[in-house]
């Protein structure tokens, strides 16, 4: 059976609980991971998300950041945070097993602008990551990491490149560190394998007509290690869900992976 892995950054799940519960409805992935869900775990929506047949691993924060795996499948061997002695306070990585499958829900740091605290923050927490990634992942085992990375990687992932060039989004620094993270275990950006055309997007700004005019950035992603990537088939992305009433600044991407 195909096996369908959707991301999608919701921006606060108290908001976009209904929205969230039609998509599970409407798409029915077989692992969702959700960003930024901006409620601790006591005010998640685990009810509403059961009644759809999913079940779900938390790892909340209120008012900020916040992440979690819904699964039709029970996740097991679930991880909050990077383990051991991680003495940060934000809400930014969930693991677990889903029927065979380690995958990662994770929100990488915005990083406010370059040069400032925030952004030293960004390389740090990209660099604790790829360290983590290092220590905990296992030659041969498919394994997805899947969130909102806060980089777009290449400029065919900008509308407007030349806006967008040495920001915190698409600066070469943020690139070359979300490039060490896709290193360790062969991670491949699984997306791109079905899709390489520009043009395609899973941000835009709530300003300046953002979405109609197309003018967004990809920087929500499902990397996958050789594995599971060598399985890639079709991979969508859900503009459905930036339409309409009180829709997340992003849209869930959704891969789909083969036998």
């Amino acid at each position: 059976m195909p096996l369908v892995v959707a991301t999608w950054n919701v921006n606060s799940v108290r908001a976009r609980e209904a929205r969230l519960v039609a998509f599970l409805e409407r798409a029915r992935p077989d692992v969702l991971c959700l960003q930024e869900l901006k409620a601790e775990e006591a005010a998640f929506p685990f009810e509403s998300i059961a009644k759809q047949g999913y079940h779900a691993a938390v790892y909340g924060q209120r008012t900020y950041n916040g992440v979690a795996i819904l699964s039709r499948a029970e996740p097991t061997e679930v991880r909050r945070g990077m383990g051991e002695g991680d003495d940060d306070s934000h809400a930014r990585l969930l693991e677990a097993r889903v029927s065979g499958l380690r995958i990662a829900s994770a929100y990488f740091p915005n990083g406010g602008e370059v040069g400032s605290e925030k952004w030293s923050y960004k390389l740090a927490w990209m660099e604790r990551l790829r360290a983590h990634l290092a220590a905990t992942s296992r030659p041969g085992e498919p394994f997805a990491l899947c969130g909102d990375f806060n980089v777009a990687p290449e400029e065919r992932d900008v509308a407007n490149p030349e806006a967008w060039k040495d920001t915190v989004l698409c600066h070469p620094d943020a690139r070359a560190a979300l490039a060490r993270i896709a290193g360790v275990g062969g991670l491949e950006d699984a997306f791109r394998r079905a899709r390489p055309e520009p043009g395609l997007y899973t941000w835009w700004d709530y300003r300046q007509l953002g979405f109609p005019r197309n003018d967004g950035l990809r920087i929500d992603h499902v990397y996958a290690s050789a594995p599971l990537a060598g399985r890639t088939r079709a991979a969508e992305i859900d503009r459905n869900e930036r339409k309409g009433k009180q829709p997340s600044d992003h849209a869930p991407v959704l891969v789909t992976f083969g036998d």
